[in-house]
């Protein structure tokens, strides 16, 4: 496809708003939905967290994956504390995941982070947001689970001009049942270079990961069950 050609198809494709981390989760669903034909705009929240790697990851990710646009919006949850990844004096767990609700749940975060993404999605008219969460191999968040994503639907069509005038909203989660190894499998088919993700709770700034908190357990684990080689740069 000409340069011209490429252009006048992005321009006509329907817009999509991805959450983008900068992880090897939401780098996978910028892909799934880019391969879907829309137009994706990607966003990614500065809620205070602990290292700016994954902000520096997420526009690698979209500048590589082709999204349309690519905003980062500033929310200082760092404010209230009350997480790992948010409180410099709380410690990142890094002895395997456990159970019940670690330290490192961000109060309200996926909340917060999807509210900003319906703002935009209205002012685009863009009807179909998409976040990367996953309800399998991740460490037992609430606001990662299915039940969640459809309440999130449903208050999004009561509470917005759209959905009152009748343009349904649509929030997605395309990877939210799969494992970690599926979801890798999935990525790589799509063409994503998870070299340029960070997922590590501690990354340093240059990216390096920790090797032992949850995020690396996980994504350390998904690379060896999908058989894909793991691209993560880690400290030491």
């Amino acid at each position: 496809m000409s340069t011209d050609a490429a252009g006048k198809a992005q321009a006509t494709a329907r817009p999509a708003v991805v959450l983008l981390s900068g992880g090897l989760d939401s780098a996978t669903v910028l892909a799934v939905v880019k391969a879907g034909g829309f137009a994706p705009h990607a966003l990614s929240i500065d809620y205070g967290q602990r290292h700016r790697a994954e902000l520096d990851a997420a526009r690698r990710v979209a500048a590589a994956l082709g999204a349309t646009a690519h905003r980062i919006v500033h929310v200082d949850a760092g404010q209230f504390g009350g997480s790992a990844l948010t409180d410099a004096s709380i410690a990142v767990p890094v002895d395997g995941v456990q159970p019940g609700i670690p330290v490192t749940y961000v109060p309200a975060r996926n909340t917060l982070m999807l509210a900003l993404a319906l703002g935009w999605a209205e002012v685009l008219g863009a009807s179909e947001i998409f976040i990367g969460v996953n309800a399998i191999d991740y460490s037992g968040y609430p606001d990662c689970r299915p039940a969640f994503v459809a309440a999130f639907e449903a208050m999004a069509n009561l509470a917005t001009r759209a959905g009152v005038e009748g343009q349904r909203l649509r929030v997605h989660a395309p990877i939210i049942d799969l494992d970690k190894a599926a979801i890798i499998r999935l990525g790589h088919s799509l063409g994503v270079d998870y070299a340029q993700t960070v997922s590590c709770y501690q990354a340093t700034d240059e990216g390096l990961a920790c090797g032992r908190c949850d995020a690396c357990r996980l994504r350390r684990d998904g690379f060896a069950r999908a058989g894909v080689a793991d691209p993560t740069r880690y400290q030491g």
